[in-house]
């Protein structure tokens, strides 16, 4: 039962960690991880540093309100924006 009552402390102690850990991302850690999603999609990039952090090759999709995605990848872009706005990240 002790064994148990450590496994479950420990788990709940790595989850901590991992929320603690995703919301201390800093503006450029938020950045790629948002424009990582773009790019997998196909966008097209139009700023001079996402086109050298990126590249634009194989994109197809030149206008950004086209680009699609499932709806989880939806909720973490706009989770993602939300955290650039609160850190005053520049856009």
């Amino acid at each position: 039962m002790r064994l148990m009552s450590t496994a479950v402390a420990a788990l709940a102690v790595a989850a901590t960690w991992e929320v603690s850990a995703a919301s201390a991302q800093d503006c450029g850690a938020l950045w790629v991880e948002r424009n990582t999603y773009y790019k997998q999609a196909g966008y097209c990039f139009r700023t001079t540093q996402a086109i050298q952090y990126f590249g634009n090759g194989g994109c197809y999709i030149h206008n950004e309100a086209r680009v699609r995605f499932p709806p989880h990848i939806r909720r973490r872009i706009d989770e993602l924006l939300r955290l650039e706005r609160v850190r005053g990240c520049p856009r």
